[in-house]
């Protein structure tokens, strides 16, 4: 096996399209590097780029420029063993409705040139939730049970990398968990995964590092900690048995009283919350409760996205 740092290195990327006359830049400079046995975020929103990248690791699109290693191989020099190291699963439902998943999965591991001894495709049936409907034609699949079934399609060939486009779009609360679970799994058996979605509070809770991309362009590329703590303002609410008057140093954080509730917004790199309940304690205001609230990935994600220039 080829000794590698990152399952996926691209550099200075530009696929460009002509429309009406018209060049269009899916991607411009576009650079990312993604940690092997890692769990990756690709975000961005609708048109920023992120299939556009996929279909050209997936060979099916040709950049214009710019170089693409998979899992330590040149896609350019060595393009059929690259699209081995790799699995897909595509945001669209593209399954043969006349097969069973027993028989998709059996197709796609005898493309992938698996002798039948060593295939797994009961075994990835069954992780994947499907293994009681395995006889069941495709087209008589619940859109959820499909989506698993692009994903168990995309682990035939036990891919050392797995990509993963919007792969909960139209999936159930507890089928997304359950995914989850098997993708955590996966991961955690040293398979890195890549993955775009538009739920964003799912690359909050799996992923390690996160791409943001914006108009063909990385706006933002850095750990989870890291991007969370771009947005630095905390909000605390305390609640009390009766209304309370406000303690002139607690002013400066923007105090806002609703019946027996005061809630306070600080920037948490420069005050502690601690701080705070000193002054409490100081004028001898006692709390029954108290609640905190930082800013999430989506907070992060529209702030950077606004700043680029959307609306």
């Amino acid at each position: 096996m080829t000794d590698y740092i990152y399952s996926i290195e691209a550099k200075n990327v530009n696929k460009t399209y002509k429309r009406k006359n018209l060049e269009v830049n899916a991607l411009e400079n576009f650079n990312i590097k993604i940690k092997k046995g890692s769990i990756h975020g690709l975000l961005g929103p609708n048109g920023a780029g992120k299939s556009t990248f996929i279909n050209i690791l997936g060979g099916l699109v040709k950049k214009n420029k710019g170089n693409i290693n998979i899992c330590g191989i040149d896609i350019d020099k060595n393009q059929k063993l690259s699209k081995f190291k790799i699995g897909i699963v595509p945001q669209e439902l593209n399954i043969d409705p006349f097969f069973t998943p027993f028989e998709l999965l059996e197709l796609q591991a005898g493309l992938y040139g698996i002798p039948k001894k060593n295939r797994k495709t009961e075994e990835i049936l069954d992780n994947v939730g499907l293994l009681d409907n395995k006889n069941a034609y495709a087209r008589t699949l619940s859109g959820g049970m499909r989506r698993r079934l692009l994903v168990a399609k995309a682990l035939v060939h036990s891919p050392e990398m797995l990509i993963l486009d919007e792969p909960t779009a139209g999936v159930d609360v507890e089928l997304r968990s359950m995914l989850w679970n098997y993708i955590r799994d996966i991961n955690n058996q040293g398979t890195t995964i890549c993955l775009t979605t538009h739920y964003l509070e799912e690359a909050e809770k799996l992923c390690e590092n996160i791409t943001i991309l914006d108009k063909g362009q990385v706006i933002k590329n850095d750990s989870k900690i890291n991007l969370l703590n771009i947005i630095s303002t905390k909000t605390v609410s305390f609640d009390f048995e009766s209304k309370q008057e406000i303690p002139i140093e607690l002013l400066q954080f923007n105090p806002k009283v609703e019946k027996n509730r005061l809630t306070l917004s600080y920037d948490k790199s420069k005050v502690s919350l601690s701080s705070i309940i000193n002054i409490l304690n100081k004028h001898n205001i006692v709390f029954l409760e108290m609640s905190t609230y930082e800013s999430n990935l989506e907070n992060v994600f529209t702030k950077l996205i606004s700043s680029n220039g959307n609306n």
